[in-house]
């Protein structure tokens, strides 16, 4: 018999509010099984299409299951969330949904674009395969101030971070604004590329094991991370494509590299310039090459090249 403690994808909310009454209570050291709701909570299916994405109700998106409270964890504390293991659903999706994303004003049209995926690999498209990389794209603690909070944004307390090394191995330190910490976990990806730029990644249902720890004290100003060299990034055994975005923004110089990718991927391998861009969001990872040489910053998108198959 299993010694998790199953919290189940029906306990689930929208938004940070620390009125929210705990669905399970739990020492330091608990282990937990999380069962999560896809990011568009249950709104879309393998069988939806783009007009399934422009209908969104964003009353109902980014649900995390939850609130779990920690004994003992007060403000100033820090809840130290061992990330454990996942159990894959299979299926993902990734869309442009207008109005949202780094290039929003460009990419106007919905799209939908079904995954199929297996504990190694996504087929993105056929002859696209993405290593699978599991993790949980939102995990948090309640916020200090009352009432109910947007789950979008990320804050001080963690939630939508969406940081692809928060995988198998990692463990995430969490301040503690509200007694019990108020722990939720959702959104999980089957795959994404560093800074999710169309907006989405391979959303997919999933199971997430967790073990809890709390650290008295820690007084962390925002969350911190950390993860082992065995699960770190997988690396490029055919090696990687840059383009760069060079501005005195760093906005502005990432949108500038990811338009460059962009262009790369319609003109080198024929790709439709909205699947381009979704697949900038899977499988490019952005890096603040240079932030030193005033007046202008550079920032990288590197695309890896095993993906093609």
């Amino acid at each position: 018999m299993s010694h998790y403690k199953t919290i189940h994808h029906h306990h689930h909310h929208f938004g940070w509010d620390n009125a929210l009454k705990p669905v399970l209570r739990v020492e330091p050291g608990a282990e937990l099984e999380v069962h999560t709701v896809d990011s568009s909570g249950g709104q879309l299916s393998a069988t939806s299409t783009a007009e399934d994405v422009a209908k969104l109700d964003f009353e109902k998106v980014n649900p995390v299951t939850g609130p779990i409270y920690i004994e003992g964890a007060e403000p100033g504390d820090a809840v130290a969330v061992d990330i454990l293991d996942f159990t894959e659903s299979g299926w993902g999706w990734t869309g442009i949904i207008p109005g949202f994303g780094l290039l929003a004003e460009e990419f106007t049209d919905p799209l939908l674009n079904i995954s199929r995926y297996d504990a190694k690999r996504v087929e993105f498209q056929p002859g696209i395969h993405i290593p699978t990389r599991p993790f949980t794209g939102t995990i948090g603690l309640a916020l200090r101030e009352p009432g109910n909070h947007s789950v979008v944004p990320p804050r001080q307390q963690g939630g939508n971070m969406d940081i692809r090394d928060l995988t198998r191995g990692s463990r995430l330190y969490l301040p503690v604004a509200v007694p019990g910490g108020l722990l939720s976990i959702g959104d999980t990806h089957a795959a994404q590329g560093d800074g999710e730029v169309c907006g989405t990644a391979i959303e997919t249902a999933m199971t997430v094991k967790v073990r809890l720890g709390l650290i008295k004290n820690a007084e962390f100003p925002s969350p911190r991370y950390e993860l082992g060299a065995e699960f770190a990034t997988e690396p490029y055994p055919k090696g990687f494509y840059g383009t760069m975005g060079v501005a005195p923004d760093l906005l502005q110089a990432t949108k500038t590299a990811v338009y460059a990718m962009i262009d790369h991927l319609t003109t080198e391998y024929g790709m439709d310039p909205d699947l381009a861009y979704a697949l900038c969001s899977v499988a490019v990872n952005l890096r603040i090459s240079e932030v030193v040489d005033a007046p202008n910053w550079v920032v990288s998108a590197v695309l890896p090249r095993h993906i093609f198959v």
